[in-house]
């Protein structure tokens, strides 16, 4: 599929829109992470410090049943530019994290997002739009996480296409744990973000429609599992900066791994992989 002139030009006046979200941090979304997370984190209550990356928990889109598209995203347009593609992927993102001034339970808050750029490319499959979303995060105190979010759209799936040659992950890693993302966890976390996607749940419709071998596993709760990685292995230490990016999708049918590597300066190379040993998600953390 191609995309000609006016359809590109169109998605590039998008650049520059902006949009304000407010929120305020609850308790239950904490919650509920910690179970999907197998994590036996104790009851968050007022003034709980909100891990790293479980704002994706607040200032979810809440799209009328009648807006949502075939896919289960909602239809294109409104914030987001209407990009005539049908596949769309969370594809990678950078973070950091103002430490001295955490977002914590009880907060209201603010997000303030702009389009920053829409690129248009041909790849082999055919048309590529990458759309680049900053995002900044206030609370009563001022800038809490600032946000650069990156999503992908192409062309419908190819079975006569031979997909781009995987790359091998590194054998040796510190730190390491195996996770089987079944049915009822991919559900849980979609149901925690709100997200009606139905790649992620539904079985028919991304093996049939899609042309996936099966479910597929967020992004984002990968680079969260990522992230749960370093807490476990830094338990008193402020994760600041956090850079990841999405090589090759991973599915509900084998068990994959979070893996990660420190440095002596506070930072650590973190990685995923799936069964046969390709790397999925590549990761950068920094703290203090």
């Amino acid at each position: 599929m191609t995309l000609d002139s006016n359809q590109i030009a169109t998605l590039q006046a998008w650049q520059g829109k902006t949009e304000s979200t407010i929120d305020s941090v609850t308790a239950a979304p904490l919650a509920g992470l910690s179970a999907t997370l197998d994590r036996a984190d104790p009851a968050p209550t007022q003034g709980t410090v909100v891990p790293p990356l479980a704002h994706w928990l607040y200032f979810l889109p809440q799209h009328r049943q009648s807006e949502i598209g075939p896919d289960g995203h909602a239809k294109r347009g409104g914030f987001l530019p209407p990009v005539p593609l049908p596949r769309r992927m969370w594809a990678g993102g950078r973070l950091t994290w103002q430490a001295d001034n955490p977002l914590q339970v009880g907060q209201s808050v603010r997000r303030e997002s702009r389009i920053e750029r829409v690129q248009h490319k041909q790849g082999r499959s055919g048309a590529l739009v990458f759309v680049l979303v900053r995002h900044e995060v206030h609370n009563e105190q001022g800038l809490a996480i600032t946000e650069e979010h990156d999503i992908v759209y192409r062309a419908a799936a190819d079975p006569n296409e031979s997909p781009p040659p995987p790359q091998a992950a590194a054998t040796e890693a510190p730190w390491h744990r195996q996770w089987q993302a079944d049915e009822v966890m991919l559900f849980r976390f979609s149901a925690l973000t709100f997200n009606g996607h139905r790649i992620h749940y539904d079985r028919p419709y991304v093996t049939q429609t899609e042309g996936y071998p099966g479910l597929v596993v967020h992004g984002p709760l990968i680079a969260t599992l990522l992230v749960d990685l370093w807490r476990q292995q830094n338990p008193s230490a402020t994760l600041t900066h956090f850079a990841f990016k999405a090589l090759r999708p991973t599915f509900d049918i084998h068990r994959f791994a979070v893996c990660g590597q420190p440095s002596p300066d506070q930072s650590a190379r973190l990685w995923a992989h799936d069964h046969q040993g390709w790397l999925t998600m590549e990761a950068q953390a920094q703290w203090a």
